[in-house]
C-alpha cells in the first residue's frame, strides 16, 4: 500500500481526479466494490502544488448511483447512434439528388481531360432503314395530328416504314389511322398491356433499326437522323431521346414539378452517356437495334427502363441525343401524375429482380456504379431516409442544442410545411408557383412508399389505367 500511496503521490491533482473518475465508472458499470471496499488509495495527493495527505476510503458503491451512471452512458451511446443515422441519411439524400450529378459531372471533365473525345458523324452518309413503332389506346382526340408530326419527319419517306399497333383500343383511333396507306396498322380486340403490343409489332419490324414513340408526344423533326447517326458506332445498341414537359404559364403542380423533374433528368442523362452509359430510357422516344430486342414478359410494368438495361447488359451502350426530343403535356392534375409516379415506383422494384445481376459491381464496375447511383437510391433509401433524418434530428436536438442540428431540423419542418401548404393550394387551384417544387419532391417520395406497397401486394397491372394529360398547344 505504501508502494501505491508513493506512486500516487506523483502524480498531479490533474490526474489523480482523471483516474477516479475511470475507476468509479468501471466500479459502477461492472459492480468491482468488493475490490475497492476497505481500500485506501491517494494518499499524499498534490493538489494546486500544495503538498496534502489525504486518504479516500471507498466504500461499497451505491446501486443508485450505479444505475444512474448506466443510464447515463447507454444515453450517450443512443445519442451516438442517433448521430450516425443523421449523417448517413442526409449523405444518402444529399448524394441521390445533388451529389451524385455533380460527381458524375466531375468524372465526365477528367475523362474529357485525358482520354480522346468519341467522334459521332453528322449523319449525312449514314441513313440506314428505320421503322417507326407507335403505341396508341383510345387516342382519337389526338392521334391524326400525331400522325402528320410522323409525316413531316426530316428523313427519306422511301426508307421509314411506320408501324401504329392500337391493340385493345375501344374509340375512333383504328379507323382514323386506317386511312393513311403509307401506315402499317396492328390491331386486336383484345387488350393486354403495351408490353405485349410491342413484342407483336416487332415481328413486323424488317430494318435493322426500330423507334419507339408514344402516341400522345410530338417529334422533333431531325429527330430520326439524330437518333441514328449514333449507330454508325457499333458499340451502340441503343439510344434515348430527350423527353420535354409542356408547361404553361398557368400550369398546376403536376406541369410544374414534372418539367423540372424532367430537366435535371435530363442533365443526368446526358452526363450518364458521356462518361459511360444511360441507365435506362423514357418510352416516349427511345431506338434499339432490332438484333438487341428482347420480348419483355407481359408482366413487365416498365419494359423500356427494362430493355434498355438489358442491352447494357449484354455490353453495348445506350446513347444519349438531347437533339432529338419528344413533347408531351403535363399531366391534368396530380390525381394523374399520381397514377404515373405509383406505377413507375411498383414497376422499379421488379425492374430490380429482373436485372438483379446489376447489384453485382465486380461483373458490371461502371454500370453498377451508375445504376445504383442514379436510379436505386432513389427508389429503396432515399424516401426512407427521410423519414429516419427527420426523427433521428428530433431526437439529437431534445439533449444536444447545437446550432446546426437546431437550424437543420426547422428548415426540415419549414420545408414539410411548405409542401403541406403546396398540396393544399393545388387542390383548391390556387397558383403559387414557389410551392410546387417542395410539395412535388414530397410527392415523388410518397409515390416510392405507395409503388412499393403496390408492388408487394401484386396490384400493379401492366394494363394500366390511362392518366389524363393537359391539352397540347
Amino acid at each position: 500500500m505504501c508502494q501505491r500511496g508513493s506512486i500516487l503521490t506523483k502524480m498531479t491533482a490533474k490526474r489523480s481526479l482523471r483516474f477516479f473518475l475511470i475507476y468509479y465508472r468501471l466500479v459502477c458499470i461492472y459492480g468491482f466494490s468488493d475490490r475497492i471496499k476497505s481500500n485506501n488509495y491517494f494518499q499524499n495527493v498534490k493538489l494546486f502544488g500544495l503538498q496534502s495527505h489525504v486518504t479516500i476510503n471507498f466504500v461499497p458503491v451505491n446501486t443508485i448511483a450505479c444505475k444512474f451512471t448506466f443510464i447515463v452512458v447507454k444515453f450517450t451511446h443512443r445519442m451516438t447512434v442517433f448521430k450516425v443515422i443523421f449523417w448517413f441519411s442526409l449523405f444518402i439524400v444529399f448524394y441521390s439528388y445533388i451529389g451524385y450529378g455533380i460527381l458524375i459531372s466531375v468524372l465526365v471533365w477528367l475523362k474529357r481531360l485525358f482520354s480522346r473525345q468519341r467522334v459521332i458523324t453528322d449523319g449525312s452518309t449514314f441513313e440506314p432503314e428505320v421503322t417507326i413503332v407507335v403505341s396508341a389506346f383510345n387516342e382519337e382526340d389526338f392521334i391524326e395530328r400525331k400522325i402528320q408530326n410522323t409525316f413531316e419527319l426530316n428523313y427519306l419517306s422511301s426508307k421509314l416504314k411506320v408501324i401504329f399497333i392500337t391493340d385493345g383500343s375501344t374509340d375512333n383511333t383504328p379507323a382514323l389511322i386506317k386511312k393513311y396507306e403509307r401506315i402499317e396498322l396492328l390491331h386486336e380486340p383484345q387488350r393486354r398491356g403495351k408490353v405485349a403490343a410491342m413484342n407483336r409489332a416487332m415481328k413486323f419490324v424488317n430494318t435493322q433499326f426500330v423507334i419507339f414513340s408514344d402516341a400522345n408526344t410530338l417529334l422533333n423533326k431531325d429527330c430520326v437522323k439524330e437518333i441514328i447517326k449514333h449507330y454508325a458506332d457499333p458499340k451502340v445498341g441503343g439510344v434515348a431521346g430527350e423527353k420535354k414537359v409542356i408547361s404553361s404559364m398557368d400550369s398546376n403542380a403536376a406541369g410544374v414539378g414534372e418539367g423540372l423533374y424532367w430537366k435535371y433528368e435530363s442533365f443526368l442523362k446526358k452526363m450518364d452517356a458521356a462518361f459511360y452509359s444511360v441507365v435506362g430510357a423514357a418510352g416516349e422516344l427511345f431506338s434499339v437495334r432490332k438484333d438487341l430486342f428482347e420480348d419483355a414478359g407481359e408482366h413487365v410494368i416498365i419494359e423500356d427502363f427494362v430493355q434498355s438495361l438489358k442491352i447494357c447488359m449484354k455490353g453495348f451502350i445506350i446513347q444519349y441525343e438531347p437533339n432529338a426530343f419528344a413533347i408531351e403535356s403535363s399531366s391534368a392534375s396530380m390525381r394523374d401524375e399520381q397514377k404515373r409516379k405509383v406505377r413507375i415506383s411498383a414497376g422499379a422494384f421488379q425492374a430490380m429482380i429482373i436485372v438483379k445481376d446489376l447489384f453485382n459491381i465486380f461483373k458490371y464496375p461502371v454500370l453498377s456504379f451508375q445504376f445504383i447511383s442514379h436510379r436505386i437510391l432513389r427508389w429503396t433509401l432515399c424516401p426512407v431516409c427521410l423519414v429516419f433524418l427527420f426523427v433521428s434530428n428530433l431526437a439529437i436536438i431534445i439533449s444536444d442544442h447545437n446550432i446546426f442540428y437546431v437550424v437543420f431540423f426547422w428548415a426540415q419542418v419549414i420545408m414539410y410545411t411548405v409542401a403541406i401548404v403546396g398540396w393544399i393550394f393545388a387542390n383548391r387551384n390556387i397558383m403559387v408557383k414557389v410551392l410546387y417544387v417542395p410539395y412535388y419532391f414530397l410527392f415523388m417520395n410518397i409515390s416510392v412508399f405507395m409503388g412499393f406497397s403496390r408492388f408487394l401486394k401484386k396490384k400493379q397491372s401492366v394494363i394500366w389505367e390511362k392518366a389524363s394529360r393537359a391539352k397540347m398547344e
